[in-house]
């Protein structure tokens, strides 16, 4: 049985037209679709034709400009910025252990941990066991302070191909940060006449709570070593007193917390 010609051409017709209306898409990061042909997808950029214009001209686009590309089977690429993906970092270690290097001078000593979340950003926990260090004023405090912190790590200002982070804990930052603190001492012992006169000293509890913001640089050294310079400053609140607290100090006449420091620690 032979197939009427006119049967045919509209079969022939309707297999180009569904060709035609084939089409893949780009979606951009300024929400924009574009309908085209996907020729070439690369690491940097990725090729297209449009319908409007002959087949052998190309068009070329930034994939840092890119969210994801969708194909006319249905298929979804995303596309990550080198500088954010966490593919480019899963050789380096992304956990710390620290201690406040000077922190046993001030009559404390202090451990941190850092967790990287991913590539730009990461958390801090800190530990401060009060008492655990020098006391040359004899005042025998006792206590601990905590605190915790999300941690922004700054990106730079202009990008290149390829551009990512040198470690994905190293660089300047900025550190949201809680933390609530308590201590038992003495008081100050006083001197009169060459002799201490330490009749009558209290031992007395110190409270605290502090919300700062923390800014900082961290420098990592072949992805062991690293040191964490910082100094913060914020919102404080104690007993009234207006103390040194050993993990930060408050100002004695308007809410004001202060805090500095220099860490070093291990990775891994």
């Amino acid at each position: 049985m032979k197939t009427p010609k006119s049967l045919t051409l509209l079969i022939v017709a309707l297999i180009a037209w569904a060709g035609a209306s084939a089409q893949d898409m780009i979606i951009t990061k300024s929400a924009d679709t574009l309908r085209c042909k996907i020729r070439e997808v690369g690491t940097d950029e990725i090729k297209y034709t449009l319908p409007d214009y002959p087949p052998d001209v190309l068009f070329v686009m930034d994939a840092a400009k890119i969210t994801s590309a969708i194909f006319e089977t249905g298929q979804v690429m995303d596309f990550i910025d080198e500088m954010n993906n966490p593919f480019n970092y899963a050789d380096q270690n992304k956990n710390a252990i620290k201690v406040d290097f000077l922190s046993p001078v001030t009559g404390n000593t202090t451990f941190a941990y850092e967790r990287s979340i991913q590539p730009g950003q990461s958390w801090e926990a800190t530990l401060g066991i009060i008492g655990l260090g020098a006391d040359p004023n004899d005042l025998d405090p006792r206590g601990a302070f905590a605190k915790f912190g999300m941690k922004f790590i700054k990106s730079p200002d202009f990008y290149l191909k390829g551009m990512r982070y040198a470690h994905i804990l190293k660089g300047a930052y900025v550190k949201p940060e809680i933390g609530f603190g308590f201590h038992r001492k003495y008081d100050e012992m006083y001197y009169y006449d060459s002799w201490p006169y330490a009749n009558n000293r209290n031992r007395d509890d110190y409270y605290s709570l502090i919300i700062q913001v923390v800014l900082g640089k961290q420098w990592v050294i072949n992805d062991v070593f690293l040191f964490d310079f910082f100094g913060g400053v914020g919102f404080g609140f104690d007993d009234g007193y207006g103390n040194y607290h050993y993990g930060w100090a408050i100002t004695p006449d308007i809410p004001m917390s202060f805090s500095a420091g220099l860490k070093i620690g291990v990775l891994f």
